[in-house]
């Protein structure tokens, strides 16, 4: 991970660092720490900010390809900037993720792109930035830990829309979808879709 905002990354790591299938191999604060020590070790993923000192993250992205080092990146961003998100892509960058994005997002992002379904979408990245949608839940949310996404497909599944339809209107793969519902499913603590529709009706989603 690297990111010159000390606090910021270690927050991240320390999040990151709950999940049994995650392994942090490093913390950065800079650019040249990164590469450095990149040459001499195998990692699977680069979670880096855009803005650093000296070198920033597309800078570092273009000094990794020239260097051919195999590894898969996501750009952790204060930006939804379209510009910028069509500059990480043409540099074969695997996942955008905002900064205020819900840490369940960088989490299943990881998750994603590790199995190579992410697909690289400027709307995914408006998605993350907009106000959060649990406002008006009166602390069901809070209550179930839905994350952004998962609150955005409970809605569709309470209005009757199948996996392939939610899939097709987020932009997402069918696959990426039930896995969402899975999650949902044990959140919510039912087993079967009608108690799923039924327990959404009740939050008000109808």
């Amino acid at each position: 991970m690297a990111d010159d905002h000390k606090m910021f990354v270690q927050g991240m790591a320390n999040i990151l660092k709950k999940e049994s299938d995650f392994d942090i191999a490093g913390i950065f604060t800079g650019s040249k720490q990164v590469l450095d020590y990149l040459r001499q070790h195998k990692v699977d993923l680069l979670i880096t900010d855009m803005n650093m000192p000296g070198m920033d993250g597309l800078g570092l992205i273009q000094e990794l390809k020239k260097i051919s080092v195999p590894i898969k990146i996501i750009v952790l961003s204060m930006y939804d900037d379209e510009e910028i998100f069509r500059n990480c892509v043409k540099q074969g960058v695997s996942a955008y993720v905002l900064k205020n994005a819900d840490p369940e997002e960088l989490v299943f992002t990881i998750h994603e792109v590790m199995e190579d379904r992410h697909i690289m979408d400027f709307q995914h990245v408006l998605y993350q930035a907009e106000d959060n949608p649990f406002d008006h839940l009166d602390g069901y949310a809070l209550k179930f830990r839905l994350s952004k996404r998962e609150f955005e497909i409970l809605r569709f599944i309470a209005k009757g829309k199948t996996n392939k339809e939610i899939a097709e209107f987020l932009h997402l793969s069918v696959h990426t979808v039930e896995t969402h519902r899975k999650h949902i499913h044990s959140k919510l603590n039912v087993s079967t879709s009608a108690e799923l529709i039924k327990k959404a009706i009740d939050m008000g989603l109808g």
